[in-house]
């Protein structure tokens, strides 16, 4: 398949985007609105030629902030617009950048040649920045077109979805051809990219800015303040972050279980995405746990034995609020979440098997001695308990932790200086 046929397909399968659109509206209203954005139609005022940064949802937009914030201060004359694709990145990126003037945003239109035309017209980028592994064929071609460099930031390509990518070469390999930058994690990953298409010369292993994360000392504070309101500085407190469908009620079973041995025990369920937030509600409810939510300031209480994170943009104050983590999306072939955001704040962290988004960070992490997999809502409970009832081993995972994080940082800086040099050129 070549572009011009992607592209054909593209226009002939619009009455399934609209049915997909309509479907997701239903469970979350937000994608029934601002759609003409998607097809580059009534999107907002935007002061032309700075920067784009595109970040597909929440994970991305979080990862991309530091990058973002560290362009406005280098480059403080130039604007950057800020696309996503789902209205929970929307939200969370007007909320990070509430107070930013230079900060422009809207949806990503969809990849037709027409859409991305007019697009680029209206932004006129110097520079694209692309958030991991958001890549768009017509939108990067239409860069190309316009001298506009493209740079893939933070990339990341696993094994599976580079066969994917190379079964449909004649698209994928001109459209990798096109771009002047891959900053990517691991030398696994550049390897990939070169042999879908990149130029070797473009291919550069800058690390995970990930592990750039830094912590608001005043974020501990708050959450340490917050535990001596519930009067839970002593009690055992867990959370289980970022969980899909079918991930909950093995969280629930695994806590019932700890309940046993510890009366006391406090979950933080935090769902993965805001339409699950009333689901995951009533079956906290449906299960007898009788859960209060964050979103309402409802207090916690020694009775509360679950409160659900049922609010955006805390993830990293619920994971200070914890004495260990378990993240989510890793119990089911997801492929996991962000595992350095507990391992920054000194967390022990749990997971499922299925981490293939992130093997590499695993894999440190894992080596350290630092991150801990089970299978199961047994072995959760286990291992929970275990860090309930050895605070050393639970120390000594969360120094790991913070080491492999420390050791792994510069990342983007390095990534900084590659988009710099495309901006001079």
């Amino acid at each position: 398949m070549n572009r011009t046929l992607y592209s054909a397909l593209f226009y002939l399968g619009l009455p399934l985007v609209a049915i997909r659109l309509w479907l997701r509206a239903r469970k979350a209203p937000a994608y029934a609105r601002r759609i003409g954005e998607r097809f580059a139609r009534g999107l907002p005022a935007m002061q032309p030629g700075g920067i784009w940064v595109h970040a597909v949802s929440v994970g991305e937009s979080i990862a991309a902030a530091p990058m973002i914030r560290a362009l406005l201060a280098r480059y403080p004359q130039l604007p950057i617009t800020v696309t996503c694709m789902t209205p929970t990145g929307s939200e969370r990126i007007q909320a990070m950048f509430a107070n930013e003037p230079r900060i422009q945003h809207c949806y990503l239109p969809y990849d037709l040649p027409c859409a991305a035309a007019g697009f680029l017209d209206r932004v006129r980028p110097k520079l694209a920045v692309i958030m991991e592994t958001e890549l768009w064929p017509n939108h990067i071609h239409q860069c190309a077109k316009r001298g506009i460099p493209v740079a893939l930031a933070n990339g990341r390509l696993s094994e599976r979805s580079a066969r994917g990518y190379g079964r449909f070469a004649k698209l994928t390999g001109p459209m990798l051809a096109e771009m002047s930058l891959f900053a990517v994690q691991t030398a696994a990953e550049a390897e990939r990219f070169r042999q879908l298409g990149a130029r070797a010369e473009t291919v550069e292993v800058t690390g995970s800015i990930k592990f750039d994360l830094s912590i608001d000392p005043q974020l501990l504070v708050r959450a340490s303040e917050l535990r001596q309101q519930w009067h839970a500085s002593e009690r055992p407190v867990w959370i289980a972050a970022s969980t899909h469908e079918g991930e909950d009620a093995v969280v629930l079973d695994a806590h019932r279980q700890l309940l046993a041995s510890y009366p006391n025990a406090l979950l933080i369920l935090v769902p993965r995405h805001p339409e699950r937030f009333n689901p995951v509600f009533e079956l906290c409810r449906q299960q007898g746990f009788a859960p209060v939510r964050r979103s309402r300031d409802e207090p916690v209480s020694a009775e509360t034995s679950v409160l659900l994170g049922d609010t955006m943009g805390e993830l990293l104050f619920l994971y200070a609020l914890a004495d260990s983590a378990f993240v989510g999306g890793s119990l089911v072939p997801n492929g996991g979440h962000n595992l350095l955001e507990p391992a920054a704040l000194a967390k022990p962290v749990l997971s499922g098997p299925h981490l293939f988004n992130f093997l590499e960070i695993a894999a440190m992490l894992r080596e350290a001695g630092a991150l801990q997999e089970v299978d199961d809502a047994h072995g959760l409970a286990v291992a929970v308990q275990r860090l309930f009832e050895l605070p050393r081993d639970a120390q000594k995972m969360a120094e790991a932790g913070l080491k492999v994080m420390r050791s792994n940082q510069g990342a983007l800086q390095r990534l900084l200086d590659g988009l710099g040099r495309l901006l001079k050129e």
